[in-house]
């Protein structure tokens, strides 16, 4: 079990621990004290006629109307002396003790509380019920008591006298009960509740390590992934005790293998680029290089007819150099997402026009014939017209650079519905089906006649400016009998 884990086990395991000995303390006190209030409501209703005993085996008063203290006094010492735990407190009718037997003679209160002395005698001593105690003005104490009535010989009208009071728990008994009590406490707590703790925290443990059991599983993954393992993941996700982590973890580890996999593609990519550019790039490096030299090693001997188509030569590499550079920062910042399109409405046949003008020069030196099909009533695209417009250059850079003379180079237009076709032909070479799914990935070149031809970079502009514009760009061919590439643009809607 690594190291996660244990933390993880041991932190639920003295949490659960804590929790136990709160609810054991708690539980302690909680049964003491229900114990207590059982023995005292159990000895207050096995006591409850004790007070009427007093009042029915002594004369309370005189015949002059004074108090039989002696007589009191003399059976209250009796009862003592049978069960020592009682005190017995004679009260008046307005609670004021008149006289009492209590150990040590020491009382504190002169007068009680009626009103749970007249609760009692109302129930008959069958509601639990606890009353002032006079030797503690703080404390309250069970007891047992009865009414002294007072019969007239003559008329039988009974005439309320005073109470007999009762405390069956007297001061020596409640220190004997505390200490009792502790002792029953600690007993509880210490053996009891020990060995219940000692159970129940075995118990626990053992269903931590079970119920944890998926956890481990998900742990255990992580750390093989971690480790390397790419293949690593958490089996049956839908069914482990917590689906959402082991789900979310799966998909985490598939798209970081995935985008391992397209960073090892993109570096190898990469690569291929630097090693491509820096071939082409020395290439017109070492011919202008070579010229140069030339000129300065025959300064004086060149004619001027040598001097100007070397010049031109240095000139053309220098050209086709810029455009190398100038390719590559464009796709650069097309990638980088840097170009944003300046959408707008516009007349894209008057672009065609445009760019059918401009290459008609170039087509007549080479001896390619241009052609331009123009639907009728073509709509307004909305598009950015001059990434467009460089779209349909690069296209017509490639038809003319592979068609031969005598060839023919097409622009065509055809509305299509909520949309506008793009169609650039040529009547070239064509591309082999094998090659077309790659040419518009980036240096990826085309070739003629077994020779690799310009960068490879043009088709890889056209197919990122569309991409912004959520269009695409696709090639139909076949072998020997030229190539057409199309794409679409929407439709301008007023709406």
């Amino acid at each position: 079990m690594n190291t996660i884990f244990n933390k993880l086990y041991w932190k639920i395991a003295v949490l659960f621990v804590s929790m136990l000995l709160l609810l054991g303390v708690a539980y302690t006190f909680y049964s003491t004290y229900v114990a207590q209030q059982y023995f005292q409501e159990t000895s207050q209703r096995l006591n409850k006629e004790l007070a009427e005993y007093v009042r029915d085996h002594v004369t309370t008063f005189n015949e002059d109307g004074t108090v039989n203290t002696k007589a009191i006094q003399d059976i209250m010492h009796s009862m003592m002396v049978i069960n020592p735990s009682v005190e017995v407190y004679l009260l008046d009718t307005e609670g004021t003790i008149k006289t009492y037997v209590a150990p040590k003679k020491k009382v504190k209160l002169e007068k009680v509380n009626l009103d749970p002395i007249k609760t009692f005698i109302a129930n008959e001593g069958n509601t639990y019920i606890s009353g002032d105690d006079p030797r503690d003005a703080n404390a309250q104490k069970i007891f047992s008591a009865a009414k002294i009535i007072e019969k007239d010989s003559v008329s039988q009208a009974e005439t309320l006298k005073g109470y007999y009071y009762v405390i069956l728990a007297s001061e020596k008994q409640g220190s004997a009960a505390a200490t009792v009590a502790g002792s029953y406490i600690l007993q509880l707590g210490l053996v009891g509740f020990g060995m219940i703790l000692l159970g129940a925290l075995l118990i626990a443990l053992f269903l931590i390590w079970v119920l944890t059991r998926n956890l481990r599983v998900i742990i255990d993954t992580v750390r093989r992934f971690k480790e390397g393992d790419t293949k690593a993941r958490i089996p049956s996700p839908e069914k482990n005790d917590l689906p959402l982590l082991a789900t979310t973890f799966n998909s985490m580890a598939d798209t970081i293998v995935q985008n391992i996999d397209e960073l090892k593609a993109v570096e190898n990519l990469r690569r291929e680029l630097i090693a491509n550019i820096s071939h082409d790039l020395r290439t017109p490096l070492a011919i202008m290089r070579g010229y140069v030299e030339t000129m300065q090693m025959k300064n004086g001997d060149l004619s001027a007819e040598e001097r100007d188509k070397y010049l031109s030569i240095i000139m053309a590499s220098n050209d086709k150099l810029s455009k190398m550079v100038s390719q590559l920062f464009e796709l650069s910042k097309l990638e980088a997402k840097q170009i944003q399109p300046n959408k707008e409405p516009f007349l894209i046949e008057e672009l065609a026009q445009d760019v059918f003008h401009k290459y008609q020069i170039l087509a007549d030196k080479k001896g390619v014939q241009m052609d331009l099909k123009l639907d009728e009533k073509l709509p307004l695209v909305f598009a950015d017209i001059s990434l467009v417009e460089r779209v349909m250059q690069n296209l017509m850079d490639n038809a003319l650079k592979f068609t031969p003379a005598d060839g023919k180079v097409t622009i065509e237009l055809n509305k299509l519905p909520e949309s506008v076709e793009i169609k650039i032909s040529d009547t070239g070479p064509g591309i082999p089906e094998d090659e077309q799914s790659f040419i518009f990935e980036r240096y990826q070149k085309q070739t003629k006649n077994g020779n690799k031809l310009g960068t490879g970079l043009g088709l890889a502009i056209v197919k990122k400016i569309l991409e912004i514009h959520n269009s695409t760009v696709s090639v139909i061919s076949k072998p020997n009998e030229g190539a057409t590439f199309l794409f679409k643009l929407p439709e301008y809607s007023m709406a």
